[in-house]
């Protein structure tokens, strides 16, 4: 069991480290490729990845005997509802903003996780979820005095993904039960393909510009953000996600995305120079000291979760 554990914090270290970079690619890709497009082109590349890997047997996959409503649902608020909301949100803020914002994701987790999967918060959890949300309120605020009305649409559509991604950690922990971590991956990265390029496809056809629809990846610099975005930041990391959450309790692998905060905000002011004042730099602690101590100081006599290492099923026998 601690075995599975210790796999369980590597693959955390390893996806927060992936993505601690994926607002950087973003950013850059975004200067040169519309937000639908980008998340097409990304996640067919990861699709044609998933699918390759399975192909070859690399790792095995079946959904014999299986309801794929249970990943559709998993898929809808991961990639669909958060990529659609962190993009647009990358979009009208800096990649550091973005990354401070993605923060709140482990607070939404614990807190919902005593609503669906009856996990109680003790005192001090409740004390440091306040004091994350204060450190939201301080960025916001200087966003509000400093920003234009572009930013504040911008952590508007952040907070989006916040709750999205809160959403998809509480249910795929708990659909890890019935998949592995591939056949949660597989699905989500084919949905995302599938979803977004359809939309592309469709304002393109409307705007009358479909003939130069795959124009973008004629640029290097968009296909070298597509790359890492389709394969690391789609395929490995989400895998790893996966994974570490078939291992560790909700809250517990979500938690790791405070080093995709501190690695996101490095990223952006050493490489792209954005601006990072003092209010920033306060919220952030907060935040950050908010999240390590809703995760830390968990109520006496809280159970151990179960390992999600076999297939069971739901008391009521179905998958959803």
């Amino acid at each position: 069991m601690r075995a599975e554990k210790i796999k369980g914090y590597l693959a955390g270290i390893g996806f927060s480290s992936i993505f601690g970079f994926s607002f950087l690619f973003t950013k850059s890709a975004l200067e040169k490729v519309d937000p639908f497009r980008l998340m097409g082109f990304r996640f067919a590349i990861a699709a044609l990845a998933v699918t390759l890997i399975a192909v070859s047997g690399m790792v095995r996959i079946s959904f014999k005997g299986k309801s794929l409503l249970p990943l559709f649902f998993v898929s809808f608020l991961e990639p669909v509802c958060y990529f659609i909301f962190e993009t647009l949100g990358v979009k009208y803020t800096t990649s550091s903003q973005a990354g401070i914002m993605i923060a709140l994701i482990p607070i939404f987790v614990a807190v919902l996780g005593t609503v669906i999967l009856k996990e109680r918060l003790s005192p001090l959890q409740v004390l440091f979820t306040l004091l994350s949300v204060a450190g939201v309120i301080i960025i916001t605020a200087s966003q509000g005095m400093n920003g234009t009305y572009d930013g504040k649409i911008g952590l508007l559509f952040l907070f989006g993904a916040v709750i999205s991604a809160a959403f998809f950690n509480i249910f795929s922990r708990k659909f890890s039960f019935n998949y592995s971590p591939f056949e949660i991956t597989f699905v989500m990265m084919w949905v995302g393909a599938a979803f977004f390029n359809l939309i592309a496809f469709i304002l393109h056809l409307k705007s009358g510009k479909l003939e130069g629809f795959f124009a973008p990846l004629s640029d290097f610099q968009v296909v070298f953000a597509l790359l890492y975005l389709g394969i690391g930041s789609s395929v490995i990391a989400f895998f790893l996600v996966n994974y570490s959450l078939s291992r560790l309790p909700a809250s517990r692998s979500a938690v790791f995305s405070n080093l995709t905060t501190v690695i996101s905000v490095l990223a952006g002011v050493v490489f792209r120079h954005e601006p990072f004042a003092l209010t920033h730099a306060a919220g952030a602690f907060m935040i950050l000291l908010g999240v390590w101590g809703t995760n830390r100081f968990s109520p006496e006599g809280e159970k151990k979760s179960p390992e999600f290492g076999g297939r069971m099923l739901n008391e009521s026998g179905g998958h959803f």
